[in-house]
């Protein structure tokens, strides 16, 4: 029997051109502030850097409404990445004081889902923990 529960889920929708705007009027300044280089690194192989740049800030603010701490001191942009398996799944990694607070909360796995649209990039993360 698996003795894990569900310890919070959040989700988030991004206008892909609100990312793109952000983008050209910001720069790398906003690159930084906001995704690892893993992160950067990944959308600037891909032909529309801003759908999975939005996707992933979408993962990111859906994370801290699954902690209810919204993004701040508590859980900074730069306390979480999202990472692709090899299988292109991806997933949710904390850094810094956001492993404090995922060690805190007694998370012990997460669970991120990803989609887009044409304008739209969402998703969904889950907590889980004993």
């Amino acid at each position: 029997m698996n003795s894990e529960r569900l310890l919070g889920l959040g989700m988030d929708l991004v206008e892909i051109e609100r990312i793109q705007d952000s983008l050209d009027r910001f720069g790398d300044r906003f690159l930084e502030k906001i995704f690892h280089p893993s992160e950067i690194a990944y959308a600037r192989t891909q032909s529309r850097p801003a759908v999975p740049l939005a996707a992933r800030f979408a993962a990111k603010e859906a994370a801290a409404k699954a902690f209810g701490t919204g993004i701040g001191a508590t859980l900074p942009w730069l306390g979480m990445e999202i990472g692709r398996q090899s299988s292109g799944e991806p997933f949710l990694r904390f850094h810094q004081a956001g492993e404090d607070l995922a060690r805190l909360r007694g998370v012990t796995r997460t669970l991120v889902t990803l989609t887009h649209t044409r304008n739209h990039s969402a998703a969904t993360v889950a907590l889980l923990g004993p």
